[in-house]
């Protein structure tokens, strides 16, 4: 049940981010937000490595790990700039729900590349977000 706890943690971080940044952002150029918080998210990251004493694992990573590290913080980093430009011209309450879209899109992916399963409750999920979304853009 850990993982309950964690995501349910990362929602209402990952809420808490779009109000601070949408107040946050205001008359601040959206590539240098994007900077400011990248700086601080590696300053807490590399704070927990050390506060946690895991450093020593950087050694066991293998190179196949660091590839797909690295194209998962390329994905991150556009996924960063595309959002607070988003949220800089548009309305939060509209911005935050297509974003979340990436719940849908990253299930169709798990299914893809993963091989996770397709359920019928994981389509009909998927259909309620993207039926929710467009309900709460419009």
């Amino acid at each position: 049940m850990a993982w309950f706890w964690f995501a349910t943690g990362s929602a209402v971080f990952a809420a808490l981010t779009s109000i601070l940044a949408k107040i946050g952002i205001e008359g601040v150029n959206s590539n240098l937000a994007t900077a400011i918080r990248t700086v601080v998210v590696v300053i807490m990251a590399w704070g927990m490595v050390f506060l946690t004493n895991t450093q020593g694992g950087i050694r066991s990573v293998s190179r196949k790990s660091w590839i797909f590290l690295i194209l998962s913080g390329l994905a991150t980093g556009a996924s960063w700039l595309c959002y607070y430009k988003a949220l800089q011209v548009g309305e939060a309450s509209k911005v935050v729900p297509i974003d979340k879209l990436s719940v849908v899109i990253t299930l169709v992916l798990a299914f893809i590349f993963l091989h996770e399963q397709f359920t019928a409750k994981s389509i009909i999920g998927c259909a309620l977000i993207g039926a929710g979304t467009v309900l709460m853009v419009l």
